[in-house]
């Protein structure tokens, strides 16, 4: 889930709303070192998970249980997740986000790359070192999630 995604920071520069994109986190991870790379995605997810509510968690554990931490790491996957844009309501509380990415699933025989469209909603937080935004993400959801294209490398 768009987390539950590497704190890669340069990403969040590029939308409006930087701390909705901490939920990226999950599927932009990039593999350099088994040990430092469990690590990495342990710190990240928890960072990730600072801001928001029950439902970014739960992505989290069923990644979990279905081992897709595992197989990027033990598959030396790149995947580097590219905002398109992120649509916010500030007309209505709480705010509805809706973010469109494309992710890069990078491997050594092909690159796969693939939609991602998420929904949330932020509510108003006080601002802190772990969340500078003052957002909180509720109702994550991830609503689409497909591949568009795999080039052979």
């Amino acid at each position: 889930m768009c987390i539950f995604y590497a704190l890669f920071f340069r990403h969040f520069r590029l939308c409006c709303v930087p701390g909705s994109l901490r939920l990226f986190l999950f599927y932009n991870l990039i593999k350099r070192n088994r040990h430092l790379e469990q690590i990495a995605i342990q710190i990240n997810i928890k960072r990730a998970l600072l801001l928001s509510d029950r439902s970014a968690y739960n992505y989290y554990t069923d990644f979990s249980e279905k081992g897709y931490y595992n197989r990027i790491i033990a598959g030396n996957i790149n995947q580097v997740l590219q905002v398109d844009s992120v649509v916010c309501n500030f007309d209505r509380y709480p705010y509805e986000v809706n973010t469109y990415a494309r992710q890069m699933i990078i491997r050594e025989s092909n690159v796969t790359e693939r939609s991602l469209v998420t929904r949330c909603r932020l509510l108003n937080a006080s601002r802190s070192d772990d969340n500078p935004n003052g957002f909180t993400i509720e109702g994550f959801t991830i609503l689409e999630n497909r591949d568009l294209q795999t080039l052979e490398r």
